[in-house]
């Protein structure tokens, strides 16, 4: 890995989840929220999985919320931070600590992986997508959610805005994240078959944004950015920014929006049973006839039918 592929200080998401620990029990809502929707979307693929992984597992909530719903015989836990690992461990499945930015797995281990929210804070994360591909047998499935890059816009501005009042300057206090017009082209790059990714939005709705702040807190998703200002946020910094984010976005019931964009991403490990494209000019039907429109040649010019 090059430095100039490093955004995130991976020591510090460390730092994170292990003092979330003890926190994440009490606000974990939205991970819970989440992998509800994930252990959907795995209930509409009808088959069977030998082998899974659960990678980023933290405290177990994802097999929790999985029971034993979606064919999976064996899960298998894998954790950044040690004392999270040690809580999953819990719940008798197999757990080690692990990064997912080095992958402790060989070659074609899994029929299925998992990813609840960790992969956000990956520093290469096309890499970290060609290991999982590497880690599933053929036809294995991939299905993850991280955070997309309009998640806490509100926090951001208001953050970014407040910091260059009081202190002179902005430094990134809100974690960059995936784009969605991006993400299907990331599971292409490394490898995935029919690759898909979709959205979802979730709102959270808080009596302040001091409020919101401690829970990203307790939920171990602090800003974890190289290049964020180094030691504690100043009060008055965080004071103005709670201003600005009540100025803006307060709603008539008294409470602030914040918001999640959620990505899913969905790609199989190749296999030659798979739906293959077709070759260039096998096509038996031509796309004019099955829209009732006139074929035109790539040379003639299109007819301009709705200026007069």
């Amino acid at each position: 890995m090059t430095d100039e592929i490093r955004v995130f200080d991976r020591a510090s998401v460390r730092r994170h989840r292990e003092r979330a620990a003890a926190t994440l029990p009490a606000s974990d809502f939205l991970f819970r929220e989440i992998a509800e929707r994930l252990s959907e979307r795995l209930e509409d693929v009808t088959r069977s999985f030998p082998l899974a992984l659960d990678l980023g597992c933290r405290n177990g909530l994802l097999a929790a919320q999985l029971g034993r719903r979606g064919g999976i015989e064996r899960l298998v836990q894998a954790e950044l931070s040690p004392r999270l690992a040690r809580a999953a461990a819990a719940n008798g499945r197999p757990t080690l600590a692990a990064d997912e930015e080095a992958l402790p797995f060989g070659e074609a281990r899994f029929d299925l992986v998992l990813s609840l929210l960790s992969l956000h804070w990956v520093n290469d994360l096309p890499g970290a997508l060609l290991q999982i591909r590497r880690a599933l047998k053929p036809d294995g499935l991939f299905l993850a959610a991280l955070f997309g890059g309009e998640t806490l816009q509100e926090l951001r501005d208001a953050l970014l805005e407040a910091e260059s009042e009081i202190e002179s300057g902005a430094s990134p206090r809100v974690s960059p994240f995936a784009e969605l017009r991006d993400a299907a082209g990331l599971l292409q790059r490394a490898g995935f078959a029919l690759p898909v990714a979709d959205q979802d939005r979730i709102t959270v709705r808080y009596g302040d944004a001091l409020g919101l702040m401690r829970d990203l807190r307790a939920m171990g998703e602090s800003n974890a950015v190289i290049g964020r200002r180094a030691g504690f946020s100043r009060r008055d910094t965080l004071a103005r920014a709670a201003a600005l984010y009540d100025a803006r976005h307060r709603q008539g019931d008294g409470k602030l929006p914040a918001t999640f964009q959620v990505i899913y991403l969905t790609g199989w490990a190749p296999h030659e049973s798979q739906q293959q494209p077709l070759r260039p000019g096998s096509a038996k039907s031509r796309l004019a006839d099955a829209l009732g429109s006139a074929e035109q040649s790539a040379g003639e010019a299109v007819p301009d039918t709705t200026r007069r």
